[in-house]
């Protein structure tokens, strides 16, 4: 007999550091999925979508989960969000100051983590290590501490040199990923990115900080076995999935033969059922 687990709009799943990670969906209550995973259930599309910031009702969804018109005016839909490097605050152009004090003029944290391979990444100081697992990282490493966004992005820029700045989702998420040595890999980027440290230093007011003893976060997902094929589908395309949850990680579900973003279906309504 089927029993109804979830019923609402989808967001961003919540995360706890845990060994494995714990993994909630949140409505009026937290349901933990952990509790599912090695179960069969069904996830259905009710085929309406909400903007999660105006709250309109959408036929597509943008940015996880807002409406287009609202992607054109928020200021957590801007191009710098996802290229810090090009934050134009500074200029008097934001589309929102009061929400860019809150989010980035405050302190960030530029890390290595390990997904598919090695990447480079910043985050802010909040986000640690709420980050890394949305990113399905094995292991990360957190390195260096800046007064902003913007300054945090100038720095990765250097570093995405060398190191990827991206998430090979599909090799992210098989169960066995190489462990990699990250205190190595960070001192030979600082070697080889020296002198573009010490420009970047100059130009801003607030100096930066190199974080010399922090160790390897290690981090294990709820998992039993990596899905048989790895094809990401979209609820727009298959309004119903269901067979037996294999594993969580990063913001997906594994089944056995398919995988689906959580986040990227943020503002969809759903009814998940264990069946």
């Amino acid at each position: 007999m089927s029993q109804i687990i979830f019923s609402g709009q989808l967001k961003k799943m919540r995360v706890v550091f845990d060994n494995p990670i714990k993994y909630y969906l949140e409505q009026d209550t937290s349901v933990l999925l952990n509790d599912y995973v090695g179960k069969s259930i069904r996830l259905e599309f009710q085929n309406r979508i909400e903007c999660i910031s105006c709250k309109k009702h959408i036929k597509k969804s943008y940015h996880q989960g807002y409406c287009f018109p609202c992607t054109q005016k928020l200021a957590a839909c801007d191009f710098c969000v996802l290229s810090p490097d090009k934050c134009h605050y500074g200029n008097g152009t934001c589309r929102d100051p009061s929400w860019a004090d809150d989010n980035c003029m405050i302190q960030h944290y530029l890390y290595l983590a390990n997904t598919s391979g090695v990447k480079v990444g910043l985050t802010k100081h909040t986000q640690i290590p709420t980050r890394w697992i949305d990113q399905g990282a094995v292991q990360a490493l957190k390195f260096l501490k800046t007064t902003s966004r913007y300054q945090a992005g100038m720095i990765e820029k250097v570093f995405s040199k060398t190191l990827s700045d991206r998430t090979a989702w599909q090799s992210m998420l098989k169960k066995e990923i190489s462990t990699i040595n990250l205190h190595e890999i960070l001192d030979e980027m600082f070697i080889k990115h020296k002198s573009d440290l010490h420009k970047i230093s100059r130009e801003f007011s607030e100096p930066f900080e190199i974080l010399h003893d922090e160790q390897v976060v290690n981090i294990n997902y709820p998992y039993i076995t990596e899905p048989i094929k790895i094809k990401s589908v979209k609820l727009d395309n298959e309004s119903i999935i269901s067979g037996r949850l294999q594993g969580i990680k990063g913001q997906y579900l594994l089944f056995e033969d398919k995988v689906i973003n959580i986040r990227s279906h943020t503002g969809y309504f759903v009814k998940i059922e264990a069946i």
